[in-house]
């Protein structure tokens, strides 16, 4: 009796990680996270709309595209309402006549002791992982229904979405909470429409936002020490860290995953 013939994934597994032709919607995309995730996306052949509200960087980030043989359309432009999302959306559908992924990269923190924390500034942290990453799955989510096409959502959380343990993260923790649930609920309504939703959990990685932790200063040195007795690895995070996983959640090599926080945090939460 002959063999059946193998299918795609068995005889070419690495055809599942391909997102050459794909169009992805990137927010936040002149961040530690975005920035590595376009880079590495358009290396790949998949088409970019690069969204942020930072202009220089951003045409950076899309010089950095472009040096990689990467094709991207940037867009000074952050989901601060529904009008904003859809715009971004509309840019991408106009740049390459349609987007099947998104990745929000966009996000704040302002740490503070709850009882010196404005109400003003906690609602801008909530406002800008909560409400920013709804409004864009909506805007995304809701064109992918009416085109009856399938797609990828990948949000950014955080392992203090689980763990709340850090002292002035009322806000931040609050905040990777909630973006855990609407991962997990997104991915239920969704998934009889073939949209896939996860969210990418790190620990502390290097960024502009964490650079004074990786400085030789007091205050870095403490706080190195206060991660490094939790990571397992025993060794910070680095943005290029993510790529793996990014292209994993991007690709046809996750079709049966979704509603995951999948955490990537050199162990952090397994201590």
């Amino acid at each position: 009796m002959s063999a059946e013939p193998l299918s795609a994934a068995l005889s070419d597994p690495l055809s599942l990680f391909d997102v050459s032709g794909r169009v992805a919607i990137i927010t936040g995309a002149s961040g530690a996270f975005g920035r590595i995730v376009a880079v590495a996306l358009g290396a790949l052949g998949c088409k970019l709309l690069l969204a942020s509200g930072s202009p220089e960087p951003l045409a950076i980030v899309a010089a950095e595209v472009a040096t990689v043989g990467g094709e991207a359309q940037t867009l000074v432009r952050r989901p601060d309402s529904l009008e904003d999302a859809e715009a971004i959306v509309a840019a991408a559908t106009e740049a390459f006549g349609r987007a099947d992924t998104l990745i929000v990269a966009s996000g704040l923190n302002k740490p503070a002791m709850i009882e010196d924390m404005s109400p003003t500034d906690w609602q801008a942290v909530m406002d800008a992982n909560v409400k920013g990453p709804w409004l864009m799955a909506k805007a995304f989510g809701t064109q992918l229904i009416e085109r009856g096409e399938r797609g990828k959502v990948v949000f950014v959380s955080s392992v203090r979405g689980r763990h709340g343990n850090a002292a002035g993260y009322s806000s931040y923790s609050t905040s990777k909470g909630a973006t855990d649930a609407l991962t997990k609920v997104l991915a239920t309504e969704w998934g009889k429409h073939g949209i896939n939703v996860n969210a990418i959990a790190p620990a502390v990685f290097r960024s502009a936002l964490t650079a004074w932790i990786f400085e030789d200063t007091d205050a870095g040195a403490d706080s190195r020490r206060r991660n490094m007795s939790r990571i397992p690895l025993q060794r910070m995070g680095e943005a290029e860290d993510f790529v793996g996983i990014a292209l994993y959640l991007c690709s046809a090599a996750s079709d049966f995953c979704t509603g995951q926080v999948i955490y990537v945090d050199g162990g952090y939460t397994a201590a």
